[in-house]
């Protein structure tokens, strides 16, 4: 069994060094993120002076920092941030628009001197800078208040889908919606468990030629390049950096993976409609854009990133997607996408998760497994599809009862045995999953995937029917979030 991963004792106690600090700068405005933005900057200028040949310059490298005092320091620090980010590759990664928000000159001396400086970060085991980031980066999602959630899914639901997708070495695995890396940083950390006699040549390609992301937000993408960095992911030249700043939805992908693993964002509508082949009018050439590789018409970000990962995927390669419920019974453009991808990818697997797992509350999720075909005579259509239900009868939230890998196991021991079993040895359990036929649900007029039974002792029947306990769920979830509505009304 897969354990969750938590903190060892040094790297918590790191965390906590660290998030000290962050309660003495909060009193100079600075909100978590920005915190956390800053320290991923100074980080990045030691670590760099602590190597030979380091890529930051010496007239902008720490030593040009240390023996400065608060007001000159200030006015350096600033120099140094517009400078490094007008630089290319890795740090214009980093610094790109970079800029001070650390108003008081004493304060962010006490950031360099008695925090940063004190550490000599590159002597320092990849595992424990990394789990002390990560740890940052954790506690910064949990600020809600900053939309800092928004680009963070739970580890123990990572850990799951990584050991289910199973990737190997060699192969190129992508997230195309990646903020703050956790699904490759996974993914990394899977391949180095599993190959303990990995070649030196192995570990260069693994953390070079590996890991791709790619990530919209520039704030975003600079904390995954770090988070990653930490971990011994990613070189200097071009074609070694693991994460590009940029919209993955913009252009049909340049090359294919072997594996996406990725929680695109949530949400209906964007402000961009992408098509197939329709010229835009005159009035709209800057909201529309042209990706002849894509199947439907829609401005919907959830549909888009479905068929951007179908066209992504090299034959052969196997995708776990993060997808809410409406995309599962939508009809319209949703409806047209579902079909297509039943008839052109082998769909096996419908993860169905319960609400309280991400910080959007209320909204229920699912994970969807494919694989897209190798080619002419493979077979691409699945007999069948699995759906695990994770969600009846289960209850978690972000604080009281956050979902942990054990409640996971089961699910990743029967996706990883083919759901292999005999009817008559069925636990009670075990009747948490059923399997639906492909072609009947393509026979259909919506192709719809939210795949329900009646109860653990029924046969399937027709998706689509809610259960009373899911209603009554939602119910419940709608009266806690106007309680506290009222609650937060009356402080």
């Amino acid at each position: 069994m897969t354990k969750t991963r938590k903190p060892t004792g040094d790297a918590a106690a790191l965390v906590r060094k660290l998030w000290q600090y962050c309660n003495v700068l909060r009193d100079d405005g600075l909100s978590y993120p920005d915190y956390v933005e800053q320290l991923t900057y100074l980080l990045f200028l030691k670590m760099s002076d602590e190597q030979d040949g380091g890529p930051v310059p010496k007239e902008f490298g720490w030593r040009s920092l240390e023996n400065l005092g608060a007001e000159e320091m200030h006015r350096h620090y600033a120099c140094i941030l517009a400078a490094l980010g007008e630089k290319g590759g890795m740090l214009g990664l980093i610094f790109g628009n970079a800029k001070n928000k650390i108003r008081d000159p004493a304060k962010l001396r006490l950031l360099i001197v008695d925090l940063i400086g004190q550490t000599e970060w590159t002597g320092l085991e990849a595992d424990l800078k990394g789990e002390a980031y990560e740890g940052l980066l954790e506690k910064n999602a949990r600020d809600t208040k900053s939309g800092a959630g928004q680009y963070f899914t739970p580890r123990p639901l990572i850990d799951a889908i990584v050991e289910c997708v199973n990737p190997q070495l060699g192969e190129i695995i992508c997230d195309p919606a990646c903020g703050t890396a956790g699904f490759l940083l996974v993914a990394h950390d899977y391949l180095k468990r599993k190959n303990p006699d990995i070649t030196r040549q192995q570990e260069v390609e693994l953390a070079t030629k590996t890991i791709r992301g790619v990530e919209l937000v520039e704030e975003v993408a600079r904390l995954a390049t770090m988070n990653l960095l930490l971990h011994g992911v990613g070189g200097n030249a071009d074609d070694e950096l693991p994460i590009a700043c940029k919209d993955s939805l913009k252009e049909s992908p340049k090359t294919q993976v072997d594996v996406v693993l990725t929680n695109p964002p949530f949400g209906i509508k964007g402000s961009v409609t992408y098509a197939q082949d329709r010229r835009p009018t005159r009035g709209e050439a800057t909201l529309t854009v042209i990706r002849p590789d894509f199947w439907v018409e829609t401005a919907n970000k959830q549909l888009n990133f479905l068929q951007h990962i179908v066209s992504l995927l090299k034959p052969g390669g196997r995708a776990a997607v993060v997808i809410p419920d409406n995309v599962l019974f939508e009809t319209g453009a949703a409806s047209a996408i579902r079909r297509r991808i039943l008839e052109t990818c082998r769909v096996h697997t419908l993860l169905r998760l319960p609400s309280g797992l991400f910080y959007a509350q209320g909204v229920k999720s699912n994970v969807l497994f494919f694989e897209k075909p190798l080619g002419a005579g493979d077979e691409s259509i699945s007999e069948r599809i699995w759906a695990y239900d994770l969600r009846s009868d289960k209850r978690f939230s972000l604080k009281a009862k956050p979902l942990q890998r054990e409640d996971l196991q089961e699910f990743v021991t029967l996706y990883r045995s083919g759901f292999a079993f005999h009817d008559d040895d069925r636990s009670e359990s075990e009747r948490r999953f059923r399997a639906f036929d492909i072609k009947a649900i393509m026979q259909t007029s919506e192709c719809r995937l939210d795949l329900t039974w009646e109860s653990s002792s029924l046969p399937a029947r027709a998706p689509g029917l809610e259960r009373l306990d899911e209603i009554a769920g939602l119910i419940a979830d709608d009266l806690r979030r106007a309680l506290a509505l009222i609650s937060g009304a009356q402080k």
